[in-house]
């Protein structure tokens, strides 16, 4: 009786993968009759794969299973690696991963030619297999013995329905071990493959995001609860291009990337000026959106794709135009006539701010890479479809493991490539991969395109949008029938991946610069003070020293130093002190650099200055403000005594200016630069000497009685009329 059960419900199993070929769980299909025939009868060419001798066990499923959804015998597909590829990629050491990743990168894009493709588990399965053998892809490169083979290679069925990998979640959670991990460097390189699960450019940082509480190693039931929320989020886009998004009228190729504020308890608040109305915001790949809540007004309109000095940064708001919460975000343009703050209410920290923030401004910079490199058409929306996908995978992050990156770590596109550090030569390998891209790709499924750059590249990103019914693009055949070409080769690496390798290795130092810099940042004015006097030491010993000599304590010391230093004017080596300068810096530098090798930097030893409260650190604070507003006033003030010597305010101040002026023009023209310099030095420093010193404060009491009897030219101010800012 057991036994007839269990062959009634096989035979509804085969009954069902009949009628559902065309399915994406047809391509995974793996179960044959005894006889070695599919379940019309017909002869199966990939029912009993032979294994590859050279691949591990797991490869060797992982290949089967490319060969039935390519419909090829791995036989074939062999035959096609050997032929086809150079030998570059076909050495002893490399030919087992070179293989599994040809087979993988075919099935692969075959796949993400199907609907609803993130929601199949099988998929999701046999892709985490294909990063687990990419690390022990061949026989020698195999540790674990044989019963540690992959559970995705075991066929199970279960109450939820009939699975190739695991017969429940709580065996699957017990068998996605440690020795089940995939590492960094075969997530990487399986998952942009696919451009909806990761990116060239982000797909470390989200390698980091997935693994920031598992010891960086990626575990199966974390990756797949990633890729089941970002299934969830795109299901969501597309329902939010209904009702939801009706009273926004979007524009043909306009798509909803996110919306906030639609709860009463946690609205988005608008300020502009002393004024606050809660409202809801939307994202879309071409504008902000703000709809009043309860008003029946037509939602704002803030486009994110002219050139228009557009600004979006974090600001500080409150009640009445208090800065007092950091969790808004400002706006501004030319065409708004004053700046606007959308304020993220929260309980607490300002996470929900800093995730807006970021989308923000990763559309605003999409729309300027757009403008910089004037893409139109197929290539403009192919980048668009790119930042659309990252923003997307930022949701799927934040909202399945609460993660928020760092400006490092970002898994936005154009973010990250902003905060880079040579992330200009990413968006130029960036610009050199979309200028290739058009629709006009060759539709034979060949293996040609692995084993060399293609000239011409498919729009990816764009195809698989419309798979998920999010239309970019209009007027373009993006069916089935159309071949996906994405820049990737067997064995080998992309510019762009080599241009991301560099600046991901340069941000390593600047980080590890950054982490130093925290540390020795110190509070407190007096002690900013302090360390900044011991750090200019050596040259406020030299001031002082040069401040001895010229007050001609030393009488000898201080003629040989007149005597020195203008001989080195007239006979023209004062040019040479400068290089001689820099030339000495650079061999103690280098000399350090010899013989400090490995030792620990000395640290600069700081005298604190005595502890004060808050109300000392106040009137500190107050003081250095005061002497501040006191320097700002006495140059103005000469300014404007400038101003009148010159409008004539007062004659004979005018004409002693004019007479000077005209004296110093005649000496500038006739005496040599060298010897005007000369007597400028001597005249200075010998002002202190005992024959000169009287008649030298008299000639400045003289000069500065003169200057105080200038009067200053008249200001006016003009406030501001304080009834328009309040409208």
């Amino acid at each position: 009786m057991e036994e007839d059960g269990g062959d009634a419900k096989v035979g509804m199993l085969e009954s069902f993968m009949r009628n559902q070929q065309n399915s994406l769980k047809s391509l995974f299909h793996r179960k044959k009759s005894s006889t070695g025939r599919d379940g019309d009868g017909s002869p199966s060419p990939i029912a009993s794969p032979k294994p590859i001798p050279q691949l591990s066990l797991l490869a060797n499923s992982v290949v089967s299973r490319c060969s039935i959804i390519l419909k090829i015998p791995t036989q074939d597909l062999q035959h096609r690696f050997d032929v086809e590829l150079p030998e570059s990629v076909k050495q002893l050491l490399t030919y087992a991963r070179n293989f599994l990743e040809f087979c993988s990168f075919q099935a692969l894009h075959q796949v993400m030619k199907q609907p609803n493709y993130l929601s199949d588990q099988e998929f999701r399965q046999l892709m985490f297999d294909m990063m687990l053998a990419w690390e022990t892809p061949s026989v020698t490169s195999e540790n674990e013995i044989k019963d540690a083979v992959s559970p995705s290679t075991q066929d199970s069925e279960d109450e939820d329905g009939w699975s190739l990998f695991y017969s429940s979640p709580t065996t699957m959670a017990m068998q996605v071990d440690e020795k089940k991990s995939v590492g960094q460097e075969a997530f990487a390189r399986i998952a942009p493959v696919c451009p909806a699960i990761a990116d060239a450019i982000t797909v470390h940082n989200l390698f980091d995001a997935l693994t920031s509480s598992s010891g960086h190693r990626l575990h199966f039931l974390v990756y797949d609860k990633y890729i089941r929320t970002l299934d969830k989020i795109f299901k969501a886009a597309k329902s939010s291009l209904g009702p939801s998004a009706a009273s926004l009228q979007l524009s043909k190729g306009e798509i909803v990337l996110d919306m906030d504020g639609a709860n009463p308890v946690l609205p988005v608040l608008k300020h502009v000026g002393i004024s606050a109305w809660p409202g809801k915001l939307t994202l879309t790949n071409c504008a902000l959106y703000f709809d009043s809540m309860g008003g029946g007004d037509k939602p704002m309109r803030y486009d994110l794709t002219e050139d228009t000095k557009q600004v979006i940064k974090p600001e500080l708001t409150g009640p009445l135009g208090a800065r007092i919460f950091d969790k808004a975000i400002m706006y501004k343009s030319i065409i708004v006539p004053e700046p606007v703050y959308f304020e993220f209410t929260e309980f607490k920290g300002n996470a929900r701010r800093d995730y807006w923030l970021g989308i923000c401004l990763e559309i605003l910079r999409v729309q300027w890479f757009i403008r910089k490199y004037n893409f139109k058409g197929i290539q403009r929306s192919e980048i668009l479809a790119r930042a659309i996908l990252g923003i997307f995978r930022y949701r799927a992050i934040k909202e399945a493991f609460q993660v928020f990156s760092s400006q490092y770590k970002t898994l936005l596109i154009f973010n990250l490539a902003e905060s880079l550090p040579g992330g200009d030569m990413v968006l130029e390998a960036l610009y050199n991969r979309v200028s290739r891209i058009t629709t006009d790709v060759q539709s034979d499924v060949s293996s040609v395109q692995y084993m060399k750059w293609p000239s011409n590249l498919s729009p990816v990103s764009l195809i698989l949008l419309e798979h998920f019914g999010l239309n970019l693009e209009t007027g373009t055949n993006m069916g089935e029938e159309m071949i996906i070409v994405g820049d990737f080769c067997v064995g080998e690496t992309s510019p762009l991946e080599i241009a991301l390798k560099q600046s991901i290795l340069d941000t390593d130092r600047a980080e590890a610069a950054q982490a130093t810099v925290e540390q020795v940042k110190v509070e407190g004015i007096d002690t900013n003070v302090a360390v900044m006097k011991e750090l200019l030491l050596p040259f406020i010993k030299l001031a002082l020293r040069i401040k001895v000599l010229a007050s001609w304590q030393e009488p000898y010391k201080s003629t040989v130093f007149v005597i020195l230093v203008s001989y080195l004017i007239i006979s023209g080596w004062i040019g040479f002190i400068l290089p001689l300068i820099l030339l000495l810096v650079a061999m103690v530098m280098l000399w350090r650099k010899q013989f400090n090798k490995g030792k620990e930097p000395k640290a600069v030893r700081v005298k604190a200055p005595p502890s004060k409260n808050a109300v000392e650190q106040l009137l500190i604070l107050q003081d250095a403000i005061s002497q501040f507003e006191s320097l700002i006033q006495a140059v103005n003030v000469g300014l404007l005594k400038i101003r009148a010597i010159t409008l004539a305010i007062l004659p004979q101040a005018t004409d002693t200016s004019a007479i000077s002026l005209v004296i110093v023009a005649v000496i500038l023209a006739v005496v040599p630069v060298k010897y005007l310099i000369t007597i400028a030095f001597v005249e200075w420093f010998t002002r202190e000497v005992g024959w000169r010193k009287a008649s030298s404060d008299r000639l400045e009491r003289r000069v500065r009685e003169w200057w105080f009897r200038v009067p200053a030219a008249p200001v006016q101010l003009i406030r501001a009329d304080e009834s328009k800012k309040k409208k």
